[in-house]
């Protein structure tokens, strides 16, 4: 399992990758809300100051039983980007399909 907020950062490390590599052809793509589904274990940590945890559930089931309930969540993220004044934008993106691409 992967924590939640790995799952968000390896989903804006890939959007920044197309942003970098969408040049300047001539077809280029507003990129509006993007919708997140995902199956989450949710884990306390012992302890007064105990902290709440998600993890995202992998589609692959290994055969182990665990004590964990999960829940499905849904996430709508607009991204933009800020400029060092604060200034927001709307994110453009353009490229070829990459493998394994739907």
């Amino acid at each position: 399992m992967v924590e939640l907020a790995e799952m968000i950062r390896e989903l804006r490390q890939e959007l920044n990758v197309a942003l970098a590599g969408g040049g300047a052809g001539p077809v280029r793509f507003e990129l509006g809300p993007v919708e997140i589904e995902a199956t989450v274990a949710v884990g306390r940590t012992g302890g007064a100051g105990g902290k709440v945890r998600f993890w995202v559930v992998e589609a692959q089931g290994e055969g182990r039983v665990e004590a964990t309930r999960t829940h499905r969540i849904c996430l709508t993220l607009q991204p933009k980007l800020v400029d060092p004044d604060g200034t927001r934008h709307d994110v453009l993106v353009s490229g070829d399909e990459a493998d394994g691409e739907r």
